[in-house]
């Protein structure tokens, strides 16, 4: 993920780039073709200026013939040539290359060329002015460059001001962001957020503030139901299963009252374990279980086994454990007891007669798998009240709270069906440090 400073930075460089690209020929070519223009004004103006004086001097074609010649000594790069044959008498513009005049210039320049039609004495002659353009060429460039480096400079500028003001502006969104992570919905304590002089920010804090308000009203208000479902349905629960125990000590039941009673009893066993395990997960959904306690989890778990050895026995169940020592995890050790028990349970729940379940610890993975003939459907596997099978004795929610305990302990839980086990397997690595 990338901070908003990036998303927004970024298409501004390459828009910056691309127009500096684009704006450094195109600069070149408006600069050049300005020059040029220049260069053949000028050219021009001597043409127009050279013809006038020479005709303003009033000498004789010979006399004019004698200062043509002193002109091409003194005045190189500059000609004036009778015309010669098939001469159209159109001017013309080019630009050639060729050794400078000059005896200490020994490269090759460029020249930009004009070649017109002048009359001194009403007898045509070809004028032909040379400019070197080499040192336009050089002015050109150095503008050019000038102007890229004034321009990268002042991106930069702007670039280095953006994010400077940026971290200031954002200064508040971050204090905010910080309260929130920290904020804790088992305190029930309301955050303080600072007044900002930013519009947004302070909607946005205020907003914030009323939303955390209603969250932990009505966390509250669950809170107090679950306390009180507890309470209230747990007394009369016990208060008829004891009295149907006491009915079914009685002797004067026929035995098809006693039938009767017997379900009543059962019914009123389940209904008593699915009111604890819907309190239960109540109570994990709205997160009342203090999740920062260390565990040594390979004792939970021998401990476990040890309490349940009585009904791997009663099913002649062959029990294979796996468990290394020193396993540390971090969370609520009455929750983590009910996730052991609930999957030993439902292994030994799901196994036949005679069967086998396998355990196995490590300190990345805690896996129970058992035999078994055909794959569970895993569309209904974590679901409240789903029926995996026709055992009626379980409440339907053990699987879910195990679900409900992983997630709470950002655990990730998976089931597979192979060589026919089925296995469940949790990854005890929590996985924002993973991550």
């Amino acid at each position: 993920m990338k901070p908003l400073l990036s998303k927004t930075t970024k298409p501004f460089i390459i828009y910056v780039l691309i127009i500096l690209v684009i704006s450094i020929p195109v600069y070149y070519l408006v600069v050049d073709a300005i020059w040029k223009h220049e260069l053949d004004e000028h050219n021009e103006i001597v043409a127009k200026k050279t013809e006038r004086q020479l005709n303003n001097l009033g000498f004789s074609d010979q006399k004019n013939s004698e200062i043509v010649d002193l002109w091409h000594k003194i005045q190189p790069n500059t000609y004036i040539s009778p015309l010669l044959s098939g001469d159209n008498l159109k001017d013309s513009i080019y630009i050639t290359e060729k050794h400078n005049a000059f005896p200490s210039a020994e490269a090759i320049d460029r020249f930009r060329c004009y070649s017109t039609v002048i009359y001194l004495h009403q007898k045509p002659f070809r004028f032909l002015v040379e400019t070197n353009i080499e040192e336009s060429q050089e002015t050109i460039f150095f503008i050019s460059a000038t102007t890229v480096f004034l321009f990268i400079l002042m991106v930069g500028g702007l670039l280095f001001l953006n994010r400077r003001l940026s971290n200031s502006v954002w200064k508040p969104f971050r204090k905010t962001l910080d309260q929130l992570k920290n904020f804790n919905l088992n305190q029930q304590a309301n955050i303080e957020f600072e007044e900002t002089d930013i519009k947004e920010f302070d909607e946005l804090n205020l907003s914030l503030s009323k939303l955390i308000d209603q969250n932990i009203s009505v966390y509250r208000t669950q809170k107090e139901f679950t306390e009180n479902a507890s309470h209230e349905l747990q007394t009369p629960l016990a208060i008829l299963k004891n009295k149907l125990d006491i009915l079914l000590q009685n002797d004067d039941l026929t035995e098809k009252q006693y039938q009767i009673v017997e379900e009543m009893h059962k019914a009123l066993t389940r209904s008593s374990r699915i009111n604890r395990n819907l309190l239960l997960l109540a109570k994990i959904d709205n997160s009342q279980f203090d999740n920062s306690e260390v565990i040594q989890f390979n004792e939970l778990l021998e401990q476990s086994i040890q309490i349940l050895q009585e009904h791997f026995e009663q099913k002649k169940i062959a029990l294979h454990c796996d468990v290394s020592s020193n396993v540390e995890v971090k969370g609520n050790s009455s929750l983590l007891e009910v996730l052991v028990n609930n999957l030993i349970l439902n292994a030994i729940r799901h196994t036949s007669v005679n069967g086998m379940i396998s355990i196995r610890l490590t300190n990345s993975v805690f896996e129970v798998s058992n035999s078994g003939r055909e794959a569970l459907n895993q569309n209904l596997l974590f679901k409240r009240f789903s029926k995996l099978s026709t055992d009626n004795r379980g409440s339907g929610l053990g699987l879910a709270i195990i679900k409900q305990i992983c997630k709470l302990q950002n655990w990730n839980i998976t089931y597979r069906f192979e060589d026919q086990l089925h296995i469940f397997s949790i990854d005890i690595e929590n996985m924002e440090q993973k991550k």
